[in-house]
């Protein structure tokens, strides 16, 4: 190994929240987290703050293909200068330091040549932060490490270990919305836009169209503790909390992998297909009979994993894609999801910004064909969608990657909520389900949050 990590065992937390609360005062706190153990399929969980404080390579809103691809070329020199090659450092180590922050969907349009029809977003395209140290928590084994590259000083790690020894900091801002959430779609505008898509499909342009409406809220005091509310009711494996710029944060709570990279193998896990849970077991059996069975929902996945199949297709080594997993059903505490996995290999003259660059965005939030697709969402939805259907991603500095899909998204910023909801609209889509299906995924949310609202 080039160089040496520096690892340092930490007491282990059952609820990783608390060893954030910890650092979190620190700038660009960051903390993807498993939800371990309240949704299944959690095993690590990253904290971190205090990224380097030079820039990485930033991409703006409205950025070109040109720009956009030149971006994720800048990502790899960046990358490959600032962590020369290094082994891994343990396979209970999936992040040592690198690159952590996220790619918004806003990118996608660039390099797909999309014109930005949507009021233009305050924040970057994409952000990435790069950081020289972070706790990883392995629940699996039950077990915490501070990891530090070996540039973080004496000083610094004095610093990090007295933070965390301590308790909490407490006076933090409660969250309280100050209106009740609004659609920026009402039902009548929703059909309009789903009878035009059904006017496209059937011309033959498209076969799928992921269509969102945004929801947004006023609020006031820390975001924070409405993510810690919201883990409470909808736990998900691929969750983040991110402080952005000023004051600004990104809470995130994600069932659905994007793409991850260990070694050469790639691994993308799209979620269509979507059903409430019940708190009635009969009812709650039924709704997950009903997606498992559902012709529609499987044709849709299928749509899908075989767009996914030709993303990979471009970054991956001829004959080893694979769908390892087809129409599995996948429960979380507010919805079933019908989920496929796919998997290959990374070519040898490609790298992980190629694989990223050739797959995004992840086509379960577009549809399909994934260009066709886009342009007919830029021409329908009035809202931006900021980092809502990007994703939030880390680089490790030993080159180890995964990524999330952004969906479950509620984006703070001077005094205002938003959350997105949306889902793939076919050819044999009932707008009445489709429109319900939006709110379906995100109203626990919603109702969650509303619940902070003064009593009057």
């Amino acid at each position: 190994m080039s160089r040496s990590v520096h690892l340092e065992e930490l007491p282990y937390f059952a609820d990783s929240c608390e060893l954030f609360d910890r650092i979190r005062d620190l700038p660009r706190a960051a903390f993807l987290d498993s939800s371990f153990p309240l949704a299944s399929g959690g095993r690590f969980d990253i904290i971190t703050a205090q990224p380097w404080h030079r820039d990485v390579p930033r991409l703006q809103p409205g950025a070109s293909d040109p720009q956009s691809a030149a971006f994720f070329k800048a990502l790899e020199q960046f990358h490959s200068e600032y962590y020369p090659p290094m082994q891994p450092v343990a396979p209970e180590i999936p992040f040592c330091g690198g690159l952590l922050g996220y790619i918004g969907y806003t990118a996608g349009k660039g390099l797909h040549r999309i014109a930005d029809t949507a009021q233009p977003s305050r924040f970057p395209a994409a952000q990435l932060y790069a950081y020289d140290w972070c706790i990883v928590q392995d629940h699996l084994l039950q077990r915490a490490a501070l990891v530090m590259q070996p540039c973080v000083g004496p000083a610094e790690r004095v610093d990090l270990q007295a933070r965390l020894r301590q308790p909490p900091a407490g006076n933090r801002r409660r969250f309280t919305l100050t209106s009740r959430f609004a659609s920026n779609v009402t039902a009548t505008q929703y059909r309009e836009a789903f009878d035009r898509i059904q006017q496209y499909i059937a011309a033959g342009d498209c076969y799928q169209v992921n269509f969102t409406q945004c929801f947004s809220a006023g609020y006031s005091g820390d975001p924070w503790q409405a993510y810690r509310a919201l883990r409470d009711v909808a736990a998900a494996p691929f969750s983040a909390y991110l402080d952005m710029e000023a004051d600004a944060a990104l809470i995130c709570l994600s069932p659905e992998r994007f793409i991850s990279l260990h070694g050469h193998r790639v691994e993308t896990s799209p979620i269509k297909g979507t059903r409430a849970r019940h708190r009635d077991p009969q009812r709650d059996a039924q709704a997950h009979q009903a997606l498992r069975t559902s012709k529609k929902d499987r044709a849709e996945n299928l749509m899908i994993v075989d767009l996914l199949r030709n993303d990979l297709g471009r970054s991956c080594a001829p004959g080893s894609i694979h769908v390892d997993r087809l129409f599995e059903i996948q429960s979380f505490p507010t919805v079933h999801h019908l989920v496929s996995t796919i998997s290959g290999e990374l070519r040898s003259d490609c790298t992980v910004w190629d694989l990223l660059r050739d797959s995004f965005p992840g086509g379960s939030i577009t549809g399909a064909p994934k260009r066709r697709a886009m342009q007919i969402i830029a021409e329908l939805e009035t809202h931006e969608r900021d980092v809502y259907c990007g994703s939030v991603l880390y680089v490790s500095a030993d080159g180890r990657m995964d990524s999330n899909i952004s969906i479950r998204s509620l984006l703070c910023d001077s005094g205002t909520v938003r959350c997105w909801g949306g889902g793939g609209i076919v050819a044999d889509s009932d707008w009445r389900q489709e429109y319900q299906e939006s709110y379906d995924k995100v109203g626990k949310f919603l109702d969650t949050l509303e619940k902070t609202i003064p009593a009057h």
